[in-house]
């Protein structure tokens, strides 16, 4: 199997998991709320959903470069996703729906760094942005096609979340059962990297340190991660507000996917043309958000909306290329499980700080996320000098 198939049957697995776990966080704002979640709960604990999806990657990481488990992981880590989903529909009380919330998140942490090592081998032939913004943008097909699976079945049930949620069973077993037919296929995607040319500059010694480079990066990311306000909480706001209708939040999330994917096609190409400056896009998109999404004019927090989608893109594929550009290949998956740690704090803080200031005062939590994003200028503007 070539590189660019194996993007795109990776980008297939992808896809179908985004229908199970999209699908689920499209609602999540507004299910949590149903349990008599207040703002500030919704922003902590979707933020600490995406600590944990990142956070937990400093085990998952380094254990992937020491065993060389990359697929076992990965299997594992969508098994964890894919139960964890339909469960929620089920849930009895506030503590079981965070529970699984939190658990559905962890299963990303438990596959992310061994599936962006797996992948990243390939896009050494294709291509690091353009790999992974292919990959990306497959994935979001998916997550346009869950979050308007749960707004059908929501509008047919009269807005009941057990069946809206529980049919995301039937993607998870594809998933499952295309994985394990990937790897039978291809046991050995380094070989994609070994065949594109000769090993990446550096050590790859289990433990020798990461370059300078690559910490300024990850702060870079940290400082913009912390502002940027979750899904849940705009949704939340969308539905508290009286702007929309619970039935109509997961197709805004559609939406944004579409959004999503776009901004992960043109940043990835762009990225293979004119190297990491590109990503000085993301903080301007991260402090444009709150000034859009918190107004109380539909039209205005829509478009909020679409600005978080485009910041999501950007993240989900750029970023992963810079890393994987930064770091050689012995030390990559525990580098991927590092450059998530330190995001995924950013999110806790970033998940708690934008709850409790959408509280306390939307224009100060507009001007004290700009601020977070202009330091977030300057670091990316230091990690490009410590690059060259």
């Amino acid at each position: 199997m070539g590189p660019w198939r194996f993007v795109v049957w990776f980008g297939a697995v992808s896809l179908l998991a985004d229908v199970v776990y999209e699908g689920a966080r499209s609602v999540t704002g507004p299910l949590l709320a149903s349990f008599g979640a207040s703002a500030l709960v919704v922003g902590v604990v979707t933020g600490a959903g995406e600590a944990a999806a990142l956070g937990l990657r400093l085990v998952s990481g380094p254990l992937a470069d020491r065993t060389h488990r990359f697929w076992g992981l990965a299997i594992a880590g969508y098994a964890l996703t894919v139960i964890s989903v339909p469960l929620l529909g089920v849930a009895g009380s506030l503590w079981a729906a965070c529970t699984l919330v939190i658990a559905e998140r962890v299963g990303k942490a438990v596959r992310s760094p061994a599936k962006d090592t797996l992948l990243s081998h390939a896009t050494a032939a294709t291509g690091r942005g353009r790999g992974f913004a292919v990959h990306e943008a497959l994935d979001q097909v998916g997550a346009l096609v869950g979050p308007l699976t749960v707004a059908g079945v929501l509008a047919l049930t009269g807005g009941d979340y057990g069946p809206a949620l529980g049919v995301l069973a039937l993607p998870g077993v594809a998933v499952l059962g295309l994985l394990v037919w990937l790897r039978a296929r291809v046991p050995d995607p380094q070989a994609y990297e070994r065949e594109a040319g000769p090993p990446a500059a550096g050590s790859t010694a289990p433990g020798e340190p990461l370059p300078a480079a690559f910490w300024t990066y990850a702060a870079f990311t940290a400082a913009t991660t912390a502002g940027l306000t979750t899904f849940g909480l705009l949704s939340y706001h969308l539905v508290e507000r009286h702007l929309a209708q619970t039935a109509w939040v997961p197709v805004l999330y559609a939406a944004t996917m579409a959004v999503d994917a776009v901004a992960a096609l043109a940043t990835g190409w762009a990225y293979d043309r004119h190297g990491p400056r590109v990503l000085a896009v993301l903080p301007l998109l991260t402090a444009a958000l709150p000034a859009l999404g918190f107004t109380d004019t539909l039209s205005l927090a829509v478009a909020g909306a679409l600005v978080w989608g485009a910041a999501m893109g950007v993240q989900e594929s750029t970023l992963r290329a810079t890393v994987a550009d930064l770091v050689p290949p012995g030390r990559r998956a525990t580098a991927y499980g590092l450059f998530a740690g330190v995001v995924g704090a950013a999110s806790l803080a970033g998940g708690t700080l934008t709850g409790a200031l959408y509280g306390y005062s939307i224009p100060t939590l507009i001007t004290v996320v700009g601020a977070i994003e202009a330091l977030a200028l300057v670091l990316l503007a230091v990690t490009a000098t410590r690059r060259s």
